[in-house]
């Protein structure tokens, strides 16, 4: 006996929370959700009738759903039954609760009242010169919609119902070369952004752009396309680790997972003897001390010109350092990831000292200066 009354009371309150009718001074409004229980960020799609019931007067009205962190929501459709006396409005929304439990989504109605007369005088004259509408405003205060939100299952990553694909344009490349890396995720549900889908393990080199959305709502939910560009880069062959993301379909209240398998990639490493120059450039200094007993000579006379020459010298040179743009971008460096970028995309065998370093410290357990790496790279410039 008692189940039977549970039952009962719930279906009452589905009942009473899918299609709420109420009755205020001028108007009717009434409510109608078509999922009243739904999971977390499954689809709910919203309605709200406004009829006018008072037709002495002329009603607009303004509407809207208040922001919250505990949903959101995109407006699907309005239609209006433009008749100053028998005012008929009809909003469509979706709407995406974010967290388990009650969650009460809260209103903003403003009814604007006024005259056929008042309505008559702000459109006459041109369209450069209509005058204001004379209205009389009341802020009306809509009872919360509260929805009884299902939890997902633990882990869950995705929700709706999506496919994965991906594209890797090769499998084979040079030391240090970008191996392009695209991954899609298509279908309904909610929009399916990710912060990151590459596997933290890993020692070789991650470069990601911002994902590419395109996304549709619906009366059955979002229709979604997001594409992540990623690169990958090493100096030696290496193997990426399987991406694996679960996901929940609410319509099936089923779990699954999408996966991009693991991927090996050959890399065609660089001989350590072919990065080092047999010929030294500059040539090496040769001691030479002739010069020396000139200079005394002429120590007193000179001196100060000598000094002066070479101070303007030793601008000239810290000049055209700092106007190269390559050391420019080494010095704007903050930390050993933008440097290995930057030494990289250089494309410079003379900088392979440099990227070992800097590998060895971020994916490693070696340690480095940062500042002694910096001026390692600039001194081979």
């Amino acid at each position: 006996m008692k189940n039977n009354l549970g039952k009962i009371s719930l279906y009452l309150f589905i009942f009473f929370l899918s299609f709420i009718t109420l009755q205020a001074e001028d108007f009717t409004y009434s409510f109608n959700t078509d999922h009243p229980t739904p999971y977390v960020k499954e689809a709910v799609v919203l309605t709200l009738d406004l009829n006018q019931t008072n037709h002495d007067v002329v009603l607009l009205f303004n509407f809207s759903i208040d922001k919250s962190e505990d949903y959101t929501f995109q407006r699907l459709d309005i239609k209006e039954t433009d008749s100053y006396h028998n005012a008929k409005i009809h909003y469509v929304y979706l709407v995406y609760p974010l967290k388990s439990g009650d969650v009460n989504i809260t209103f903003s109605l403003l009814k604007q009242v006024t005259t056929d007369d008042s309505v008559a005088y702000s459109f006459s004259g041109d369209r450069d010169n209509v005058k204001g509408l004379v209205t009389t405003d009341t802020h009306i205060n809509l009872p919360p919609l509260q929805l009884k939100v299902k939890a997902l299952p633990e882990g869950t990553a995705l929700v709706g119902d999506f496919a994965l694909t991906y594209d890797i344009k090769k499998y084979q490349a040079n030391a240090y070369e970008p191996l392009p890396f695209h991954v899609s995720i298509k279908g309904e549900g909610y929009p399916p952004l990710i912060d990151t889908l590459l596997p933290q393990e890993g020692n070789f080199t991650r470069f990601t752009e911002k994902p590419i959305v395109k996304s549709i709502a619906t009366r059955k939910g979002s229709q979604s396309t997001v594409t992540y560009p990623m690169a990958l880069s090493h100096s030696q062959s290496f193997t990426l680790s399987p991406i694996v993301l679960k996901a929940f379909d609410p319509q099936r209240e089923k779990s699954y997972t999408l996966e991009v398998p693991s991927q090996h990639f050959d890399i065609q490493e660089v001989a350590t003897h072919s990065l080092v120059d047999k010929v030294d450039s500059p040539d090496v200094l040769k001691e030479d001390w002739s010069w020396l007993s000139t200079l005394l000579g002429y120590l007193v006379v000179f001196s100060a010109g000598y000094l002066t020459a070479l101070s303007w010298k030793w601008k000239k040179k810290q000049s055209k350092k700092e106007e190269h743009p390559l050391i420019q971008k080494i010095q704007n460096c903050k930390d050993e990831k933008a440097l290995l970028q930057v030494l990289i995309a250089a494309d410079s065998k003379h900088f392979t000292s440099s990227i070992e370093k800097l590998e060895a410290s971020l994916y490693g357990n070696g340690k480095i200066n940062l500042n002694k790496v910096k001026q390692e790279a600039e001194e081979q410039i």
